[in-house]
């Protein structure tokens, strides 16, 4: 649904923005639909947008975003150095990042965290991301965590299982930081895919899957 519907908006090509508080959370939230749609739209626009990264994983932020966006033509990535864990405490400095974003962002398609994600960094990128754009098409990924925080979602994108491999490389390739961490295995995010992909129907067994709460048709 969502890239047939933005197909049919008869544009050459669209603009999306990718909004993430840590690098790997665009990858595993929506790393195979962003795959998706450079493949499906040659003239694409990414933002790439990661707000806390130190000096090493600012390198894995940033090589994973080349990987993903690799012939894309009008690209911007940009990692910032907020204090990770600590973003409700810097809520109006990130806000004023947000104010600079939406003089240089007016997208088709937002991607963000999910609004009810138990990690405070989640929910505050969420929250400003509806408070910043507030008619604009926003989608909500999800991030699996030991909170058991997962909804039920109702955007889903079928991948296929080229798109599912490639996705789980790049994670598995970019972030050596994160290998250390229980679930942050290739399992993970294959049974991810997999669960999403039953609940959609996808006619590739895999899927990708998103929260919308406002869409507006015109």
């Amino acid at each position: 649904m969502l890239l047939s519907s933005l197909e049919t908006a008869n544009k050459p090509g669209i603009t999306v923005l990718c909004l993430g508080s840590h690098p790997d959370d665009i990858e595993i939230g929506c790393g195979g639909t962003i795959i998706r749609l450079v493949e499906t739209f040659p003239q694409i626009s990414v933002g790439w947008i990661v707000f806390s990264a130190g000096r090493r994983r600012r390198s894995e932020a940033e090589a994973s975003a080349a990987d993903h966006l690799r012939g894309v033509p009008r690209k911007t990535v940009s990692v910032r150095t907020f204090r990770e864990s600590f973003f409700p405490s810097q809520l109006a400095a990130i806000k004023k990042e947000f104010e600079r974003l939406k003089r240089d962002w007016d997208p088709d398609v937002i991607f963000t965290h999910y609004r009810h994600d138990l990690h405070q960094d989640h929910r505050i990128i969420s929250d400003l991301t509806w408070n910043t754009w507030r008619r604009h098409l926003i989608f909500e990924y999800e991030i699996p965590k030991y909170d058991g925080d997962l909804g039920s979602p109702n955007v889903f994108v079928p991948l296929d299982k080229r798109i599912g491999e490639t996705k789980v490389i790049h994670l598995m390739r970019h972030f050596a930081t994160q290998r250390s961490k229980a679930w942050f295995t290739e399992d993970t995010f294959w049974a991810m895919m997999r669960i999403r992909g039953v609940e959609a129907n996808s006619p590739t067994a895999y899927a990708e899957a998103f929260h919308c709460r406002k869409l507006v048709l015109r």
